[in-house]
């Protein structure tokens, strides 16, 4: 069994738990995925498996990524990503993964690429709490003072101002997994992930 899987993310609903009370889950399509390569220490320096998810289209597939496929027999995938593997991994080139591995109440590492906000101020980018609101004040949203005198005479490095905000690559520890539908390659997993809606994620054994 491999210690991670490759999803999809469908959205946001909330479930019934056994207890009666109402769990906000992330409903993500999980599998299956394809061993398309296997990075060995002889070879590559380092233990690690590919893993390839989501179908392409024929006309979008170039050369170079329908061979790589090809050596796994099977066609050129949308999303790839590499994953540690363990030593006492047994892992074969074209395997398929699939959510069977999974079991409600385990806890996964999900790692996703953040909405993109674009251009941002302070007060949304790092919740500065802003200038006065009165019409004397001509400092409403400005970040205030940032720089110094004749010493040092600079903005120091690190400063929080404004600039892109989203499109990062963030990984969220300890998820619990509330659901595993099987039929469906279906992962519930508890509370919100990076990214929006259709976005890509990588699920990980904690």
């Amino acid at each position: 069994m491999a210690s991670a899987i490759l999803g999809r993310k469908l959205g946001m609903t909330q479930v019934w738990s056994d207890d009666d009370r109402l769990i906000p889950v992330t409903v993500i399509e999980a599998g299956p995925c394809v061993v398309s390569q296997i990075r060995t220490e002889q070879r590559d320096g380092y233990r690690a498996v590919q893993l390839a998810f989501g179908d392409v289209k024929e006309s979008r597939a170039n050369k170079p990524m329908t061979g790589h496929f090809a050596k796994a027999k099977t066609t050129p995938k949308r999303f790839v990503a590499e994953v540690p593997m363990g030593e006492d991994e047994q892992i074969k080139l074209g395997q398929t993964v699939t959510v069977e591995g999974f079991e409600p109440g385990m806890q996964v590492h999900i790692t996703g690429t953040s909405k993109g906000k674009g251009f941002q101020g302070v007060m949304k980018r790092h919740n500065f709490k802003g200038g006065p609101g009165g019409h004397g004040s001509h400092a409403h949203r400005e970040p205030g003072s940032v720089g110094q005198a004749s010493t040092p005479s600079r903005v120091f490095r690190g400063t929080r101002l404004p600039g892109q905000m989203g499109g990062d690559t963030v990984t969220i520890r300890g998820v619990e997994v509330v659901r595993v539908d099987v039929e469906q390659n279906l992962l519930l997993v508890k509370g919100a992930v990076p990214g929006g809606k259709d976005s890509f994620l990588t699920i990980r054994l904690g």
